[in-house]
């Protein structure tokens, strides 16, 4: 799991018939001290989240499916959380 940030949405006109009234979200993964992780990614939405949100984000097909009941789709990553806060114990590396 990542933590991220919503930067945007994602609307297609076409997509696979299982993902029909699901919402994509277009996220940023963020390392612990806050800054961009590697590339945006596409996942799906399993709590409502809003742009500018820090969530959490799964990178794992199973978890991502199940966590918007869609069993045995192609998800493959889905905001499962959205996060409040987050704080470091000191002597932890960022």
């Amino acid at each position: 799991m990542l933590i991220a940030r919503v930067i945007g949405e994602v609307v297609a006109t076409r997509k696979h018939s299982s993902h029909e009234g699901l919402k994509l979200l277009l996220v940023q993964p963020l390392n612990l001290d806050g800054t961009d992780r590697g590339d945006a990614v596409v996942a799906v939405d399993a709590v409502q989240a809003g742009l500018g949100e820090k969530v959490l984000l799964t990178l794992e097909g199973f978890s991502a499916f199940s966590s918007v009941g869609r069993l045995m789709t192609p998800i493959e990553t889905a905001v499962i959380g959205i996060i409040d806060h987050v704080e470091l114990l000191e002597g932890t590396e960022a």
